[in-house]
């Protein structure tokens, strides 16, 4: 068992346990860390697997709850951004790579801290243009979530709705770049290799998540890991 494989079984399991409390955030917290012991492109494809896998564990138990019609929005706009994304994390160099996953999380997290959450978004427009951007950032850089997280916020619906369609959109938007990587012939053996070395920790992670989901302060939780994600941003912007 080496070092590297602890940071990343820690890393990956922290993540999980996130998307497991909050429905949504493996991808930000993983790809915050994980592209310090690995290849970020080999980061990006595995946690697109455990979202892919996880969305649908959690999806299950809320279906009855999803939003059919922004779902079918929310898709059609990620099929079309998708290829753009996939192709940016097979074109560019790792170091490139790294930096706009820095930055990916500084503007997130610049984004939570501003309140930029709006009242309240109608019309097909809205549900297309995050899909579309999701699709892009998703094949880009591992983190969808953002645009259809700001989307759904604004729609009104119950907390497990949101929760619910979160979770089905991750999983047509993950399922669709995961083809996409496939495709693009980035689904390699290191991926297959490092994906079966950190299911258990991730799998376990996520279980205690969910279990623990109305036990924690989830105001103070999320203001830790956004905290945690700018740091982390910081230090793959500079790092390359």
């Amino acid at each position: 068992m080496s070092a590297a494989w602890i940071v990343g079984a820690v890393i990956v399991a922290v993540a999980s346990f996130v998307h497991g409390l909050a429905g949504f955030g493996i991808g930000l917290v993983s790809l915050a860390f994980l592209p310090l012991v690995m290849s970020p492109v080999v980061a990006v494809v595995v946690m697109t697997i455990y979202t892919v896998v996880f969305s649908l564990g959690m999806l299950v138990p809320l279906r009855r709850e999803v939003e059919l019609r922004a779902l079918g929005l929310l898709g059609a706009g990620t099929l079309a951004g998708t290829p753009v994304g996939v192709w940016v994390l097979a074109a560019l160099p790792a170091s490139v790579l790294t930096r706009l996953i820095g930055g990916t999380l500084i503007a997130i997290v610049a984004l939570e801290w501003l309140g930029f959450y709006p009242q309240r978004l109608t019309g097909r427009g809205w549900a297309l243009g995050a899909g579309v951007v999701a699709g892009i950032a998703g094949g880009a850089v591992g983190t969808p979530g953002p645009p259809v997280i700001l989307y759904t916020a604004a729609q009104g619906w119950s907390p497990r709705a949101v929760k619910a369609t979160l979770q089905a959109f991750f999983l047509v938007n993950q399922g669709v770049i995961l083809l996409g990587y496939w495709w693009a012939g980035l689904l390699t053996a290191e991926v297959t290799r490092a994906t079966i070395l950190f299911f258990a920790p991730a799998t376990v992670a996520l279980v205690a998540g969910v279990a623990l989901f109305n036990r924690v302060d989830q105001p103070r939780f999320r203001r830790i890991v956004f905290a945690v994600l700018f740091v982390s941003g910081i230090v793959l912007l500079v790092r390359g």
